[in-house]
């Protein structure tokens, strides 16, 4: 029997799932005629199977999905939609990930392509890869006001968005943006290049974002970018997912 101060260090180390598993064997007498080795094996798999879980938790909290709902399994392939199962199924593995390949999602507005993009984003949660979920105003709010300030937060921010190996943006040119604007897009986009990759969220297809961009030199800058290294995605649809299945509907 394994004694209250063995219990109590396990504790007192953080290997509480550890502790947990032991309290059960010590419960239930069908442990005692396993071995040594085989009970050991099943205690080092109860730590290791919370500590994934645990970092799964924290991965899905810090990425800051509207939703943590979207799941890839859910996904609603009307035929109206003219989904490409294929293409999502490959995206679903993960590589493009591996490989810093973007996505661009397109659709009419209620489509479903947040919802989509945070499906994709939960798996390569699930995958263990940091992600981050943010809408395009947002971001460049952020992005802009670190920008015009003395202590060097731009960089750190820079910095933190090089470390996300899958960021979503939302709302991707929804509305244009200016030369300034654009101007740091360019640098966010050009720090991650390589490094990272970005689903973009947009009602418009890459044709018509360069009257979006403001400056033409850094619209083709920015469009060179991403357009040539994306899976481009187009959910279409006869009715928005909001118009079948309501405004608090949850829809795939």
């Amino acid at each position: 029997m394994v004694n209250d101060e063995t219990q109590r260090k396990l504790r007192q180390m953080k290997l509480t799932s550890m502790a947990n598993a032991l309290e059960a064997q010590e419960s239930n007498t069908e442990y005692r005629s396993m071995s040594f080795d085989d009970r050991f094996k099943l205690l080092v798999d109860a730590a290791y199977a919370s500590l994934q879980s645990n970092k799964l938790n924290r991965l899905i909290k810090s990425a800051n999905f509207r939703t943590n709902e979207p799941c890839i399994a859910d996904i609603n392939y009307l035929p109206d939609r003219k989904l490409d199962r294929n293409l999502i199924q490959r995206l679903a593995t993960g590589t493009y990930i591996q490989e810093h390949h973007n996505v661009i999602l397109m659709g009419a507005s209620g489509n479903g392509k947040t919802w989509l993009a945070t499906a994709l984003g939960i798996e390569a949660c699930h995958q263990f890869h940091k992600v981050k979920y943010v809408r395009l105003p947002e971001l460049i709010d952020d992005l802009i006001v670190a920008k015009h300030e003395a202590n060097g937060d731009f960089h750190k921010i820079i910095e933190r968005y090089k470390k996300i190996e899958l960021l979503i943006i939302d709302e991707w040119l929804l509305t244009p943006i200016n030369d300034e604007q654009a101007q740091t897009i360019l640098e966010l986009i050009e720090y991650r290049s390589q490094r990272g990759s970005t689903i973009f969220c947009t009602q418009f297809a890459p044709e018509g974002w360069h009257n979006k961009l403001g400056n033409p030199q850094i619209a083709d800058a920015i469009l060179d970018r991403i357009v040539h290294d994306s899976y481009k995605l187009l959910i279409q649809g006869d009715k928005s997912m909001r118009e079948r299945y309501g405004i608090g509907g949850e829809f795939a």
